[in-house]
């Protein structure tokens, strides 16, 4: 059957009515249904609230308005399918001519690029050229041009910055340098890997090479203002979380409505094992002929700090070179940015092993450039409303909550004088270090007279440790999604019950039962998901009989980043913090958690560094034997941080709890870091295993995998992997996969306390005795078809196990034996 189509038209009057009247075809009768400026008008009002009206809400229609009287149903029906058409068509239009603007507005940004590309690499030509020639000259002549260069260098001074002429002097000097890194050649600028520009990108960025200090470049479209765009920038402290304060001490105006600001930074520190920086900076902020904007900063010289000379002990003055943002209005399209931030950190200040932290461009990128980008990119879209967030929250109160806990976690991990935190019981040689804070104000909590004298203040148990061979990446999914492998969740009941003020908080707190169950409720995430925003309730029962039926769950709110192992140089983190049921928007937020921060490995560099508690580990890193070097050298420090509210009573009794605690939590962590090393279960024997046995040439050779895929691809492996210690007299477990730990009923935790006979009945017992010989002479050895026993006494049949040794690529000393249960079942 062949489908008419109805049209609609205008005409400029009707009988006497003069205004626009819509016409129709009929796709019944094939004629034109003529409707009146009135008729028009009542149909849009029921479209508004219903653009799909049933049959019965359009025979409604026709009965409540009387000039629709004479109009037929079906001709009704025809005229709500055309609107809808219309408006399907308009909403197509607007949004292909957005793509369009943004497309011809990344095209230009390209184009741009693409002509900068060009210059690097005419000036590079013309630098080969040169040292062509050079290598021809004479020695006299290298040494007469060197010379001139001396006296060059020599009569550049720096301006006087004591006065405004010096510093404007300053300022424009900044302007020039700045604008030649960010549209010019002036830093050897490498394009970072994995960032592929277009439409729906977040940028193009670089990062410097062999240039003083490090540097990171963006430039990208956000669809909004540039002085909205000036604004949000110029803020740090919203969106650069490593930033503790900004403070601008003068500001007076320059040329071209310029203004010149003398700004002091405080940033915090990453970790518990090197001080923090601060700057002191000109910031200059102008708008050039084309129209666009410009905020460029760069350091000055002298001791400038801010109202508390006394704090200032505890940073070290890092350099910021000439850096800065570009914003250029686009016709239609928002706003083209480039950022450049261009740094000297001091490196030299901090641990050796922890120097790549501050030698790393691609840090800066993660850290500085390329968060602004997305955050500004964030602000947008909440704007224009694109973004949706859960249980009713508005975008921006869960973004602040997100920069509390951070923040929170940050003041910990450093614990600054100025801010009330002391040191205690420390004699140096602590693996944990606790600081109390009596003065810390947790805003929700003092509003009673009983709440502000229960609460003594805070108490902090903080920790950084070298991990070596893990994924950052991995390791915090896994703590994120398996939180009873390393928490104590009566640790976090206390916690959650302190905030609130209540009489049974520790050590007296009502008995619970957990069950280990946690549920995850997401609130909202960046636009990128590089960070996510949720509530985790961890389920409890009252074992009080009068308690019976009431709840006794915990919330946590929790932000949980760098998940994406394929990102570059990002770090991972996992920060929560007890709120109530309530859980209000000035909720009290008390913040622990874990950064796991990945080191660049020196090319070369074989030297094992030990940090903290690494030096007292008993876990030796077992290798693959005969293993690539490079690709067992990766290395990343782990920070842990936990804080506990506390009355002025119990602060011994909290401390000596804490310090426990959070060495149990890295016992745990390094567990499962060992267990999720690609080195940590590998057996190396390589080609002595059977060919024929696809598990065993899996796990031998699991060094030519690359990255985490081989954790995973070992964690989700089908059969039963367990790994046993042999240091004991009886061989105790230290490793499952998952199905490892269905097929005993366990965890990782309760896995360290079952030995290898506890799993085996006699004949199984005997089997593996027998062939335990030829297992130390040949390195691996296949059991036949029996029965094992999980730990809750069921029964366990497996059609075939293939054991075998585990070697330290050291000293080839057997570390573990490795077993694997293949097509095994519950009898």
């Amino acid at each position: 059957m062949a489908m008419a189509v109805a049209h609609h038209r205008e005409n400029s009057s009707n009988n006497n009515n003069s205004g626009s009247i819509d016409k129709h075809l009929d796709s019944i009768s094939g004629k034109y249904v003529r409707y009146t400026s009135e008729q028009v008008e009542a149909l849009e009002r029921v479209y508004a609230e219903c653009p799909k009206p049933s049959s019965l809400r359009r025979q409604q229609l026709i009965r409540d308005c009387p000039i629709l009287s004479n109009i037929d149903p079906k001709q009704i029906k025809v005229w709500f399918q055309n609107r809808r058409c219309r408006e399907k068509q308009r909403k197509e239009a607007s949004r292909l001519q957005t793509v369009n603007r943004k497309l011809s507005a990344m095209n230009k940004l390209l184009m741009e690029e693409n002509d900068r590309l060009q210059k690097q690499v005419s000036q590079l030509v013309c630098e080969n050229g040169f040292m062509r020639q050079q290598l021809h000259t004479t020695p006299a002549a290298t040494a007469d041009a060197s010379s001139d260069s001396v006296v060059t260098t020599t009569q550049h001074s720096m301006r006087d910055a004591n006065n405004p002429a010096g510093l404007l002097s300053i300022a424009q000097e900044t302007l020039t340098k700045f604008l030649s890194k960010a549209t010019g050649t002036a830093v050897d600028w490498v394009q970072m890997p994995g960032m592929k520009p277009g439409p729906d990108s977040v940028g193009i960025f670089a990062i410097s090479q062999s240039c003083g200090g490090v540097a990171a470049r963006a430039c990208g479209l956000v669809s909004l203002e540039p002085m909205k765009i000036v604004e949000i920038l110029k803020d740090r402290l919203s969106w650069f979380r490593e930033c503790r304060s900004l403070e601008v001490f003068t500001s007076f105006p320059a040329g071209n409505g310029g203004t010149i600001e003398l700004v002091y930074t405080q940033t915090y520190a990453p970790t518990t094992l090197a001080p923090s920086r601060d700057f002191w900076t000109l910031r200059y902020t102008t708008t050039l002929e084309n129209g666009s904007l410009v905020v460029c900063e760069r350091s000055l010289s002298g001791t400038g700090t801010g109202p508390n000379p006394a704090a200032a002990a505890q940073f070290v003055r890092a350099e910021m070179l000439p850096s800065g943002y570009l914003i250029r209005p686009c016709e239609g399209a928002g706003s083209i940015i480039h950022i450049v931030d261009h740094l000297n950190l001091e490196a030299q200040s901090a641990p050796e092993v922890l120097r790549p932290l501050y030698e790393s461009s691609k840090v800066i990128a993660q850290k500085m450039t390329i968060a602004a980008l997305r955050y500004i990119r964030q602000i947008a879209q909440e704007t224009s409303g694109e973004v949706v967030y859960g249980l009713g929250r508005q975008p921006a109160v869960l973004r602040t909550f997100s920069q509390r806990l951070s923040r929170g976690f940050n003041d910990a991990v450093n614990g600054f004088n100025d801010d009330g935190w002391t040191i205690v019981n420390c004699d140096g040689a602590e693996d944990v270090i606790i600081a109390v804070n009596s003065a810390k104000n947790l805003n929700g909590i003092s509003n009673s007279a009983s709440s502000s004298a229960f609460l003594g203040g805070v108490l902090c148990a903080k920790a950084s440790m070298l991990l070596q061979n893990v994924s950052p990446a991995v390791l915090i999914r896994f703590l994120r999604e398996h939180r009873s492998e390393w928490a104590d969740f009566n640790v976090d009941a206390y916690a959650a019950a302190s905030l609130k003020a209540d009489t049974y908080a520790y050590p007296g707190m009502r008995p619970t039962r957990f069950t280990g169950n946690q549920i995850i409720m997401p609130l909202g995430h960046t636009i990128e998901h590089e960070e996510m925003l949720e509530v985790i309730r961890l389920e409890g029962h009252s074992l009080a009989e009068e308690d019976t039926f009431v709840s006794r769950d915990i919330h946590l709110l929790q932000i949980c980043s760098g998940v994406d192992e394929n990102a570059i140089g990002a770090c991972s983190e996992l920060i929560f913090a007890p709120i109530d049921e309530m859980f209000l928007d000035d909720a009290p937020l008390v913040a622990s958690g874990f950064r796991i921060i990945p080191l660049a490995s020196k090319q070369g560099d074989k030297k094992v560094e030990t940090l903290d508690l690494t030096s007292g580990l008993e876990v030796v890193p077992m290798t693959v034997h005969g293993a690539d070097a490079s690709s067992q050298n990766t290395r990343s420090v782990l920070t842990i941080a936990f804080q506990f509210p506390f009355d002025r009573s119990l602060q011994d009794n909290v401390a000596i709890m804490a310090r426990q605690y959070v060495r149990s939590v890295i016992s745990s962590v390094q567990r499962v870091a060992m267990a999720i090393s690609p080195s940590g279960i590998s057996p190396g024997v390589g080609a002595k295993l059977s060919h024929g046995s696809p598990e065993a040439l899996t796990l031998a050779q699991s060094d030519s995998l690359v990255g985490d895929l081989m954790p995973k691809h070992l964690w989700h492996h089908q059969d039963a992997i367990l790994c046993c210690s042999v240091k004991q007299l009886l061989p105790l477990f230290i490793f499952a996969n998952q199905a490892g730990l269905d097929m005993l009923e366990t965890s990782l935790v309760a896995l360290q306390d079952i030995t290898l006979d506890k799993i085996f009945d006699e004949s199984g017992r005997k089997t593996l005795y027998a062939g335990f010989a030829k297992l130390m002479e040949q390195g691996f050895a296949y059991l036949p078809a029996g029965i094992c026993m999980s730990t809750m006494g069921r029964h366990v049949s497996y059609e075939q196990a293939i054991a075998w040794k585990v070697l330290n690529a050291e000293d080839n000393t057997v570390h573990c034996l490795a077993f694997s249960f293949i097509n095994w079942s519950f009898v």
